[in-house]
């Protein structure tokens, strides 16, 4: 085959499919099978093949459950059973040549989400000629845990090894390897972060885009500890050899049962990446504010109401948020700041505006005060008429996908979603991936933030009082 849709990378050749002048290759091995003799290995080389291999279909999916409860009737899950979950796909323009390239890096909390979720078609970025590229990681148990005999951090090493292959190989699809720009949101804009941390990474980023992302890594003991109690639920040993009997399906019930009724603000420990020196030296919030690479960052405005249903924050009483407060150390000159700024808020509401502020939206404020670099910020706020959503957390994908209805994006936005909104927001992100400028002002000290909402507007940044009070 020599068709357009047949490239050769160092490991073979691969058809793909061609529609609308865009070219798809997809379930692309960038790593060897994470199972067997390389189960809670560091990834390691794909093997090569022999012909054409098919390049039209993604590839299975990390080993995880769907959503449950009030989360899981929201957000959608793409499950693929096999073992080959380490691959990446791309969508190109079909005369690209020495494109920029973007690289998506989904979130899910690290133990959920893939790739294959139809809000992350790259065709709408592929149309103004980026060479996108998604990929898949290890999640949970497989790619998180905290284990003797183990590397740590093993789905953001997965990351690291995409990135590695998106640099040697994405010139055989038009894209080039001078002008990568990575992209997360949630757990993936912390893997996004976290890539920037690394000295033998950061050097292939060109400039990121981090969209809710938690910026803190964790000491070993901390993040350790959904290991040691998922080990102790299941009467083993925190090793790697033991975790390696243990069948994923296995895994995965356990950590359901551990979880149940969790969020990020409390119950059952998640988890999280851990500081270590070889994968990850130093906590990313630290390393974000000294580098000089460009960065996009941004939350929304009600993060906080994806993980509380409405009768969850109903019935959040004073006491708990008192308890919150002093666990987090927040001063009493901060709470009367939140509740002058957030006048209507119930209790349960400001519970939750401080759990946004505290886990996403003052670190991504201290990072871009602080970078030497040029950094803009954007803040969604266009509010969902679904469930009392509002801007909740994700709300945004199916705009900066421009997916308005993908059946993902229905659930989050409904079906009267603005679509003016998602072409603007598709277009800024396109714009920053091609020019490293969205369309408006860096972040400095007017602290200027594009306020993404029916009326689109860049503006000093929104209820800065409380923010700026936090520890």
């Amino acid at each position: 085959m020599t068709d357009a849709t047949t490239v050769t990378i160092s490991t073979g050749a691969l058809h793909g499919s061609e529609s609308d002048g865009i070219r798809r290759f997809l379930g692309i091995p960038y790593a060897a099978p994470p199972f067997g003799e390389n189960h809670f290995r560091a990834p390691q080389p794909p093997a090569p093949w022999e012909g054409v291999r098919d390049a039209t279909a993604f590839g299975p999916t990390a080993p995880q459950l769907p959503y449950s409860g009030a989360i899981g009737e929201l957000l959608g899950a793409a499950i693929i059973d096999g073992t080959d979950i380490l691959t990446a796909n791309v969508w190109s323009p079909i005369d690209a040549q020495e494109a920029p390239v973007v690289v998506w890096i989904h979130g899910g909390a690290f133990e959920r989400g893939a790739a294959a979720l139809p809000t992350y078609d790259g065709a709408a970025l592929a149309r103004i000629g980026i060479v996108f590229v998604s990929i898949n990681y290890r999640l949970g148990s497989e790619g998180f845990s905290v284990l003797d005999g183990a590397p740590r951090n093993l789905g953001l090493r997965d990351t690291a090894a995409a990135l590695e292959w998106v640099h040697r190989e994405i010139g055989a699809f038009g894209g080039s390897p001078e002008n990568i720009t990575l992209m997360g949101e949630s757990a993936g804009g912390s893997l996004v972060a976290s890539l920037l941390a690394r000295d033998d990474t950061r050097p292939l980023v060109r400039r990121a885009i981090i969209q809710s992302g938690p910026l803190e890594a964790q000491p070993a003991a901390k993040a350790g500890r959904v290991t040691a109690r998922l080990a102790k639920r299941l009467g083993i040993a925190a090793t790697r050899d033991a975790f390696c009997a243990v069948p994923p399906t296995d895994l995965l019930r356990a950590r359901r049962d551990q979880s149940g009724g969790a969020s990020p603000i409390g119950g059952a420990p998640g988890f999280q990446l851990a500081i270590d020196g070889e994968s990850l030296p130093r906590s990313p919030h630290e390393v974000l504010a000294e580098i000089d690479t460009p960065i996009l960052i941004g939350t929304n405005t009600d993060e906080y109401r994806l993980w509380f249903a409405p009768p969850a924050l109903a019935g959040i009483r004073p006491s708990k948020l008192l308890l919150a407060r002093l666990a987090l150390r927040i001063s009493g000159r901060a709470m009367s700041a939140y509740r002058t700024e957030w006048p209507d808020a119930s209790t349960g509401e400001l519970f939750g505006q401080l759990a946004t502020d505290v886990l996403l939206r003052a670190p991504a404020t201290r990072v871009a005060a602080a970078r030497p670099a040029t950094r803009h910020m954007y803040e969604f706020a266009w509010q969902s008429p679904v469930r009392d959503l509002r801007a909740a957390h994700a709300m945004e994908l199916g705009f900066v996908f421009d997916r308005p209805d993908d059946a993902d994006s229905v659930r989050m936005a409904g079906h009267a979603a603005p679509r003016a909104l998602g072409t603007e927001m598709n277009t800024a992100w396109g714009r920053y991936i091609t020019t490293g400028d969205p369309g408006w002002e860096p972040f400095g000290a007017e602290r200027l933030t594009r306020l993404f909402d029916t009326a689109t507007a860049t503006v000093p940044q929104r209820r800065t009082r409380g923010l700026d009070l936090l520890p």
